[in-house]
């Protein structure tokens, strides 16, 4: 496995991106990974890494970088605690415009690297990214070929770059894991979700018993077998399209 973290310019500075692939073989296709909330840790790493030990070229990058932070730490549970009001904070700081530029700037870098092929794109975001991961795929048609929101937030609002409207917009193959109790996506919203994608080429899956962040080893909400679940079905899902 090779596995670095490179300065990736872009139009508003440079974001520290974690890159993980085999050592051997390739060009390998790409998956952008957009980070949740609590943003880079070494959790996250190990996430890439088993994606890359798959056969990907995987990109983890800071979506903070234009606030110049990048690893949080530990948070508190209580909502008020300062670490959590910052958190909330920079998830604030950032929207989809801003992303997508992100976005380009990470596939113009990869572009030039031999083990990267970057006509074919996977993404996948967890919880404030998943609407990232899925707009990658109507932003940038002809590259991603598959995109998965893993108990993604602001999944149906009213803007038109609502992920629950990206099934029209899109070839890429959709796919929404969502928590059973799950205060960012409740029952309502999930429910638009399975409504914009009738008829796609896309699936919306609710994961029984589980709560949001259910697929992150470190949370106290783990669930050991709906992780799993979500590993399988990422993995066939990219083994489906990025070919």
């Amino acid at each position: 496995m090779i596995e670095q973290q490179i300065a990736i310019p872009t139009k508003d500075g440079h974001t520290a991106t974690f890159i993980a692939h085999p050592e051997r073989g390739g060009p390998f296709p790409v998956i952008l990974f957009y980070m949740d909330a609590p943003a880079i840790r070494e959790e996250l790493r190990d996430m890439a890494r088993r994606f890359a030990t798959s056969g990907y070229y995987v990109m983890l990058p800071n979506l903070y970088y234009r606030s110049g932070a990048m690893e949080l730490g530990a948070l508190p549970a209580d909502p008020n605690a300062p670490e959590r009001k910052r958190m909330f904070a920079l998830m604030a700081s950032i929207n989809i415009p801003m992303i997508m530029d992100d976005t380009r700037a990470l596939l113009t870098y990869a572009e030039g690297q031999t083990a990267a092929n970057t006509k074919i794109v996977g993404t996948v975001g967890y919880c404030m990214s998943g609407r990232y991961a899925v707009n990658a795929a109507t932003h940038l048609a002809d590259r991603v070929k598959a995109a998965a929101s893993i108990y993604g937030t602001h999944l149906a609002t009213d803007e038109d770059n609502s992920p629950h409207l990206a099934a029209g917009k899109t070839k890429a193959e959709l796919y929404f894991a969502c928590a059973e109790t799950d205060i960012y996506a409740p029952t309502e919203i999930i429910e638009k979700v399975k409504q914009g994608m009738k008829g796609a080429n896309a699936e919306v899956e609710i994961y029984p018993g589980t709560h949001h962040g259910f697929a992150f080893p470190k949370r106290p909400v783990y669930d050991r077998d709906a992780a799993e679940r979500h590993w399988e079905r990422l993995l066939a899902l990219y083994r489906r399209n990025l070919v």
